[in-house]
Parts: structure tokens; sequence; C-alpha cells
């Protein structure tokens, strides 16, 4: 019952709604500026009943953007665990403009044609630890976000310090981990390890494009472990979908410091298709220990590089010109982030009913 859900303004570093310009449902779950909040259940259900808004969004009927299942906004230390989350109405869980998160062992479920059921989106936040989680989707299966074009320019508010571990994803038609597109407010050190993707389009998916600003950097990546794959490595810098026509065509994103290594990929079509910005190159990539076997009717061109420069050592299919042979192990930073330092906390209730 649509009239069951309250509206919401849009949220500031967006400008308008991501399926309609107007307001937003609130999320199944919300809550906004709280201290201290833990959302768990012992491996308990909840349903979003998507099916409904899937129809309505497809129809183009729908004058809001649909709910979330999880929103916690202008928060701190929040902790969501244990749950199994199905058929969201779009986007799963969203923390924004939040900090000191942590989300552990969640199964998050969707039909692989779902439209928008992103896994975890991440959003304008600080020190966040995702870890021990599943997810089948229709969409991105973890989406690190920090505002949209001139709005997202505006709120300033970048995604840093995150870490990723031990982390499941089945998506077709999506990204394991997409870093954008909407990156507005920056997103910066960012370490993911012991990722495995099956049959997923891409690993880790940089999506950025004219207009947007701001900065992708200091992102580190070692031991994934992918299984049919459309592409290993994608980075896309004309990814285009601005929220009006008053974002600056001369805020152009910075992409640099992306290191990933050892990688295992098998059936694969694409190696690396890695598409960078005319005059804004993407900078200072590096890959190493990469192996990847083709499916039986690979791509004739395995490697596609345009606007970008790095360095890779040890990796097969051999790579574009543009990313040179380096005797390197790309780095990934051994300290430890204080979000790494925060226990999960559990609680319980007591008492007669």
């Amino acid at each position: 019952d649509e009239s069951e859900w309250p509206h919401l303004p849009v949220l500031p570093s967006y400008g308008r709604g991501r399926d309609a310009p107007n307001g937003r449902f609130s999320s199944l779950i919300f809550g906004t500026n709280l201290t201290d909040v833990v959302i768990t259940g012992n491996n308990g259900t909840i349903d979003g009943q998507g099916a409904y808004w899937w129809k309505k969004f497809k129809e183009e009927k729908l004058n809001v953007t649909r709910p979330y299942l999880i929103e916690i906004m202008y928060s701190s230390q929040v902790q969501i665990s244990n749950l199994t989350l199905v058929n969201s109405p779009s986007w799963n869980v969203h923390p924004i403009y939040s900090s000191d998160i942590i989300i552990q062992h969640l199964t998050i479920l969707a039909p692989v044609d779902s439209p928008n059921t992103d896994g975890i989106d991440p959003d304008s936040c600080t020190n966040t630890k995702i870890e021990d989680s599943f997810v089948v989707s229709g969409d991105d299966c973890i989406a690190v976000k920090s505002g949209w074009d001139q709005y997202g320019i505006k709120f300033n508010m970048p995604t840093k310090n995150l870490v990723i571990r031990r982390f499941t994803c089945i998506s077709p038609d999506s990204a394991t981990i997409a870093l954008g597109s909407e990156m507005s407010g920056g997103i910066e050190n960012v370490r993911a390890e012991d990722i495995t993707a099956i049959n997923t389009q891409s690993g880790v998916r940089i999506k950025t494009a004219v207009g947007r600003g701001a900065y992708v950097k200091d992102i580190y990546v070692k031991r994934i472990t992918l299984n049919t794959m459309k592409y290993v490595f994608w980075m896309t810098g004309s990814y285009g979908s601005h929220p009006d026509p008053g974002f600056d065509p001369k805020a152009l994103p910075v992409i640099k410091g992306i290191n990933y290594r050892d990688v295992v990929a098998d059936n694969v079509t694409y190696s690396a298709r890695l598409d960078g910005i005319e005059n804004d190159p993407f900078t200072d990539i590096c890959i190493s220990n990469v192996n990847i076997k083709l499916t039986s009717k690979p791509k004739e061109l395995q490697w596609n590089c345009t606007n970008i420069q790095g360095v890779t050592n040890q990796v097969t299919p051999e790579p574009c010109n543009l990313l040179p042979e380096k005797e390197i192990d790309c780095p990934f930073p051994e300290d430890r982030l204080p979000i790494d330092n925060v226990k999960l906390k559990t609680c319980s209730i007591s008492g007669n009913f």
C-alpha cells in the first residue's frame, strides 16, 4: 500500500530522485541523526515484495523514487548483521552521510533481472567495513557512491576508509564492486580482499563521466576469484547519466592510484576494457599476478585501452601497450584502519511477554 510509505525530500548530494525528479519513498527501515544503531536478526528474513515496485518502474509509472530496505542517514556507530534481505524494491542497504559502520553476515537475494537492486551502497560514508556477505542481484553487488554531478560536488562528502572482505557476488549484468558512477564527493582509500564473483558482468569496476568532478583514488584490491565473467577489469569514463543539464562539462574526475593484484579468472570473454577520458587520463594503474583463462569464444581484442597510464607484472593474457611490463607487486596497505578495531555488538531481549 503506497499510502503507508512516507515521502522524503530528495537527497542533497543527488539533487533529484534516481527514479523520478521528485522526492522519494522512505525506506522500510529508516533512521536519521542516530548514534549506536544495531539492526540484526539471527539470519531472519526481510522481504521487500519488490515485484510490485519493479513493475511500476518498468512501466514508468513512478512519480517518486522507490523505497530501499534499509537506509541510515547522518548517523554514527551503525551495525547491520545476520540478516537475509530478499526482493528489495530498489537498493537493499544504503548508509549515507554516516560514519563508523559495520555490515557483516548479510545474505541479499533478488532476481538477476530486477531493476536497481544493488546489494550494499555505502554513500558519502567514512570508516565502513563490509564482511562475510553474499549477494545475488540485478545490479551492482556493492556500489560505492558519494553524490551526483554538481550536487555531489557542492555537498562535498567523500566515501573514504572502506574495507571489504570475504564477499561473494552473482550479478550477470553488473559489477561485483562498482566505484561510482555517482562519485562527485570523491572516493578514496578502499581496500577489498578475498572477493569471489560467479556469472557476473565485471569484477571491480570504476564508473565516471565528464561532469562528475572529484576523484577515485587509492583503491587496493587483492585475492579475487572470478568465474564466468564478461570483463575482469573495467573502467568507464563515459558513463553519462546526469541528474539534469546543469552539470559542469569542465568538472573532470581524477582517477588515480588503482591497484589490483592476485587475480584468478576462468571462462572470461574480455580481459579488460579500460577507457579513460580524453585530456583526462586515468593514471597510476597497477595490475600484477593475474591469470585469466578465456571462454571458448573470447573476443579477439582482449585488452581495449584508451586514455590510461600504468604498469603490469605477470599478467596473462598480455596487456595493452599503455600498461607496460614492470617488475612490481602492486601495493596493498598493511596498516589497520580504525574500523577494524571496532567489535561487532550483539543485542538481546529478556523479560516476560
